[in-house]
């Protein structure tokens, strides 16, 4: 079987979490070698976690884009700066910086997708609301309900506004 690689997109804004989310990203994932990870670094030298990264500033899995947040354009826009470093991974994994992770969690997004695609579906998209956490007693206390977002309204700039809900355990139909 070929190296199934995947490009997992980080936009970070000033967040004390993403070290921690790299870490539970590389150790949970059955095959971290094939990672290519892009994280839009938007920092202050005023946060004192912003030295924190440092650790993975020689990792040849990891690309950081440092932005100085007084910079940034917003998340969108660094979203766009880690497109630009995409190098035709077979799978892509978008995600805020304040995630975490089952075991093998890129085997089972990897074989969702090809169970999807064994039923007829040509191009899936996994796509969802994590399930939440509390960073100061994690790993006790995560919730393992799925969510799934459902349409709310409009905000009166007309951008669609999502609401999570909790998902029950509920078997795919093709």
């Amino acid at each position: 079987m070929s190296k199934e690689t995947i490009f997992v997109q980080i936009a970070s804004y000033r967040d004390p979490e993403l070290v921690k989310t790299l870490d539970d990203l590389f150790d949970k994932a059955k095959n971290p070698d094939n990672l290519n990870v892009c994280v839009a670094f938007q920092f202050s030298e005023e946060d004192t976690f912003t030295k924190d990264i440092n650790k993975y500033r020689d990792d040849s899995r990891l690309t950081i884009i440092d932005i100085p947040y007084t910079a940034s354009k917003g998340a969108c826009w660094a979203r766009n700066k880690i497109q630009q470093e995409y190098k035709q991974e077979q799978y892509t994994l978008q995600l805020d910086s304040h995630h975490r992770f089952t075991q093998d969690w890129d085997i089972t997004c990897i074989n969702m997708l090809k169970g999807l695609q064994s039923r007829g579906y040509d191009k899936p998209l996994l796509t969802s609301y994590i399930p939440s956490y509390n960073p100061q007693t994690d790993p006790k206390g995560r919730v393992d309900t799925p969510w799934g977002m459902s349409f709310d309204r409009f905000t009166p700039e007309g951008v669609v506004f999502f609401m999570p809900y909790y998902m029950e355990r509920m078997k795919l139909h093709p």
